[in-house]
């Protein structure tokens, strides 16, 4: 009973930490490409790589005692229509944590990946039913809702580095469901931000996951076609244009409220426009894509290591549920 009782204290830990995984696996393949194309020591990719990897087994672990001892927490998390959509974090991590694995276990890589590529089909179809089917109420239409369905973009990103048979069709798949269903979520989600009242403090973060469509969409689109054409400028330019309106919140930040682990909702979508500016100043190299390349790089890296050494902090002191919740 004690025991059970102990381990139950994990009933709090929230679905969305696996944002962190994201971020971290996001900034380790920008440092990747600042390595090929600056020549950034490869010890960095490799290292970030490593964190994320560790965060992951962290986080599945902790989510699989809470999964264990309180199915009841998950059960409501996983039916609230704002937190539930983040469940997607963890099947995106499966799609994204196999290009760090690729190079050193290709067979893991692959499992983690066709894992991931399966749930993230299911979730988004869940998800999208569960749309149609209830009547939703315009208030609970925050960024997060992007997750799930927009999520499908991160299906191609891995396939080239996988060795996999040719799966050109999944990697359309994936373009084609992310970038059609962008286009109404984030209408709507505008739509909710002009109209009703500012959100609560503790989700003023996961507006920075606006600009995610726009970079991880660019990402997928140049993994699918293999070019850098006038639609992929397109999505590369609209990602600049986002994150120059949002960017200014996370100065904001840090003195509206006590730091959350739902910052973390900055840290991917900081990383993935990190990673589209460095693949377009490879594709279209020059003194200003390569400056807004390196200051992106730089911003991502800044801030997520400052949301790391926080929640590390709060994790020795033990303020993990605080900072949750």
């Amino acid at each position: 009973m004690v025991a059970s009782a102990g381990w139950r204290r994990l009933d709090y830990l929230p679905i969305s930490l696996f944002g962190s995984v994201m971020g971290l696996t996001g900034l380790s393949v920008a440092w990747r490409l600042a390595s090929a194309r600056y020549g950034a020591p490869d010890w960095a990719a490799g290292s970030i790589g490593v964190m994320a990897i560790a965060a992951f087994v962290a986080l599945t672990l902790g989510y699989a005692v809470k999964l264990v001892t309180a199915p009841d927490a998950v059960w409501a998390e996983f039916r609230h229509p704002i937190a539930g959509n983040l469940f997607g974090t963890f099947l995106i991590s499966l799609l994204l944590l196999p290009i760090a694995i690729a190079p050193y276990a290709i067979p893991l890589a692959q499992a983690m990946w066709g894992t991931g590529a399966i749930g993230m089909l299911m979730f988004a179809w869940i998800i999208v039913n569960r749309w149609m089917s209830d009547r939703q109420q315009i208030t609970h239409a925050t960024p997060a809702w992007i997750v799930p369905v927009v999520g499908m973009l991160d299906l191609p990103l891995a396939i080239p580095s996988l060795g996999l048979p040719p799966l050109h069709g999944v990697m359309v798949l994936g373009l084609a469901v992310g970038l059609f269903f962008a286009v109404p979520l984030f209408t709507l989600i505008f739509s909710r931000l002009v109209f009703e009242p500012p959100m609560p403090d503790a989700l003023q973060p996961t507006l920075l996951i606006l600009v995610a469509p726009f970079a991880v969409g660019f990402s997928a689109y140049v993994a699918t076609t293999g070019q850098v054409d006038l639609f992929a400028q397109s999505l590369y330019v609209l990602t600049l244009f986002m994150l120059a309106i949002l960017v200014g919140r996370l100065g904001w930040l840090g003195g509206c409220c006590p730091f959350k682990v739902s910052w973390w909702a900055v840290s991917f979508p900081l990383a993935a426009s990190a990673i589209a500016a460095l693949r377009f100043a490879a594709a279209e190299p020059g003194l200003i894509t390569d400056a807004i390349a390196l200051l992106l790089l730089a911003l991502a890296s800044v801030t997520i290591a400052g949301l790391l050494v926080r929640t590390l902090i709060g994790v020795i002191r033990g303020d993990l549920r605080r900072l949750s919740t």
